[in-house]
């Protein structure tokens, strides 16, 4: 099968569109023709190499999936050939006691499928295979290439606020990065909720994106001095949900944006780890620092629900094949994209 691979850590030029193996599905596991996969952030992380973590190689990465299963493990019997299908992509025992209460990310063999699997275990290629527990029927009102942009960023989103932070009718939730793949969610999310929602994003088309998506208020980070603005917004109030994903360069404002007793929820740190944190606004405002990782498959199956009635949509920027997977990074890289990027591959 036709696939993009990376052998080594680097830049864009590392990654090499090839012929490999068409994947063998286990006994419990499912092969899909994949139709259409989509680009995380992840996708970036494993091409240039984490510190302190191991990128198996060679990698095929991609942890977004919609396709069609063609074949099935001996010991699958809930899904059949010619499903329609969309991927969970968190991999776990599912026999812990982590596992058995539906909290596997917690899991000691917690891997996310496409970032920490392989050797070349990922969507970016015309087939894949994965756990047949992890794939979900394709909402029916989406083509392949909207369904594959939908269930990673989802579940996080959900998880985030609906599950951790509590979101509640009238709270202002403040969204960073809110015409990227997650933010394009957490606008639909808060706004599912009754929430007033801040978007931040760095030009005027992003934010026309926002408040198209039901943004009410929408700040340009390049041009607006975003505290101010929060504190005339909330007449004083300030947020009572800061949705973070940016790190170290938004960190510090994210902490005075937020109220007394509100809370930070982050699940990722595309402009650094090592963010500055004046611990006085955590202890005297009784601030809440909430730490969020990807969902598990009852939180998606729930999220998925609103995608199911229209209430929560796909926002596709951009649909390339799987040969320019480089230049969908390089977008992602220079935030130079709305929304998400379906990466398409050729026919089987």
């Amino acid at each position: 099968m036709k696939a993009i691979v990376f052998e080594r850590n680097g830049g864009c030029e590392v990654l090499q569109y090839k012929d490999t193996p068409i994947p063998k599905p286990g006994p419990v596991e499912v092969l899909i023709e994949v139709k259409a996969s989509a680009c995380n952030f992840n996708d970036i992380w494993a091409r240039r190499g984490l510190p302190g973590m191991t990128i198996i190689l060679p990698h095929i990465s991609g942890s977004d999936a919609a396709g069609i299963v063609i074949e099935t493990g001996s010991e699958v019997h809930h899904v059949k050939v010619g499903d329609e299908v969309v991927v969970h992509c968190g991999i776990s025992c599912r026999q812990c006691d982590y596992c058995t209460r539906g909290e596997e990310f917690f899991c000691r063999d917690f891997r996310i499928w496409g970032f920490q699997t392989g050797p070349l275990d990922g969507a970016h290629g015309q087939y894949c295979k994965v756990p047949a527990v992890n794939v979900l029927r394709k909402p029916c009102n989406l083509s392949f290439e909207e369904a594959a942009t939908i269930p990673l960023v989802l579940v996080t989103v959900w998880r985030m606020l609906v599950t951790r932070a509590h979101i509640r009718a009238g709270d202002f939730v403040l969204i960073w990065g809110a015409a990227g793949g997650l933010g394009v969610m957490a606008i639909q999310v808060a706004k599912l909720y009754n929430a007033n929602v801040i978007a931040v994003a760095s030009s005027d088309d992003k934010l026309e994106l926002c408040h198209q998506l039901g943004a009410e208020f929408v700040l340009n980070r390049k041009k607006h001095d975003i505290f101010s603005e929060v504190r005339k917004i909330t007449d004083g109030r300030r947020a009572d949900i800061v949705f973070e994903h940016t790190g170290a360069d938004t960190w510090p404002i994210s902490m005075q944006c937020l109220k007394w007793g509100g809370t930070i929820v982050t699940c990722g740190a595309t402009s650094g780890f090592d963010a500055q944190m004046d611990i006085r606004l955590l202890w005297n405002k009784q601030q809440n620092y909430l730490g969020s990782h990807l969902g598990n498959k009852g939180e998606l199956v729930d999220a998925l629900h609103f995608v199911e009635t229209g209430q929560i949509r796909p926002v596709v920027g951009e649909i390339l094949p799987l040969t320019e997977l480089g230049r969908a990074q390089h977008l992602m890289e220079t935030g130079a994209l709305a929304g998400k990027i379906a990466i398409v591959p050729p026919s089987a």
